[in-house]
């Protein structure tokens, strides 16, 4: 799994900086469209979370795909737009999930000072479905400009994980039943030509309210924060 995701960034990484040669610009196209590829790199926050669970390391989001550009003004400077991609984030902090013999799950705060916490993460692997709003400054003969995009971002768990290595015996779970198949929340990337900033607000919970930490649910939603690069 780590091969391909590697593989994937490295071709996308490749698109990107083809992307920046000289382009002809003896043609001119006024039917153009913008931004269809975006690859991002984020820094991957639980918001909402209780005041025990606490973050450790780098927890990172790798995120590509396509979206379908559509202009709504004929200078064509703005446009929605329409998107299928894939998003890999991990969350690296100090709860451990265990499961039960009856299939349930439990989850407690680790105490680091009776158990030493070498890895300790959840991993989610969504495809994803951007709705967005874009404005931007180009024009038929302008290939670097500014650039705000923003709108929803609605996502589906294809598979997710749960690793602890340790001092105690490791725990490894997959397809987690407690964590939420859909995933939604709100985006935004701003910036100008290659550089774009970029953060995703989850309105929803990670976890279903059956995932309880001392008694209440673990109503954490995740925020990621980074860097976007588009590709026309």
């Amino acid at each position: 799994m780590k091969t391909a995701i590697l593989s994937i960034v490295f071709a996308c990484v490749t698109s990107a900086l083809l992307a920046q040669q000289p382009i002809d610009t003896t043609f001119v196209d006024y039917k153009y469209k913008e931004d269809q590829f975006y690859f991002s790199i984020t820094y991957d926050l639980l918001g909402k979370k209780p005041s025990e669970i606490k973050q450790s390391g780098f927890s990172s989001g790798i995120h590509l795909g396509v979206i379908k550009d559509m202009p709504i003004n004929e200078r064509r400077n703005k446009a929605f737009g329409i998107g299928l991609g894939f998003s890999v984030n991990s969350y690296n902090q100090n709860m451990l999930i265990s499961q039960h013999e009856d299939g349930t799950y439990t989850y407690q705060i680790i105490n680091e000072n009776e158990i030493t916490i070498k890895r300790n993460k959840f991993t989610t692997y969504l495809v994803e479905m951007p709705l967005q709003y874009r404005w931007r400054t180009s024009t038929p003969k302008e290939y670097k400009f500014w650039r705000v995009h923003t709108g929803v971002k609605l996502g589906y768990v294809l598979y997710n994980s749960s690793k602890f290595i340790g001092s105690i015996d490791d725990v490894k779970l997959n397809n987690i039943d407690d964590i939420n198949k859909l995933q939604y929340g709100l985006t935004l990337s701003a910036g100008y030509s290659t550089w774009n900033f970029h953060v995703y607000y989850g309105l929803n919970s990670i976890f279903k309210d059956s995932a309880q930490l001392d008694g209440k649910s673990i109503d954490m939603n995740s925020i990621k924060i980074g860097l976007m690069f588009y590709v026309l």
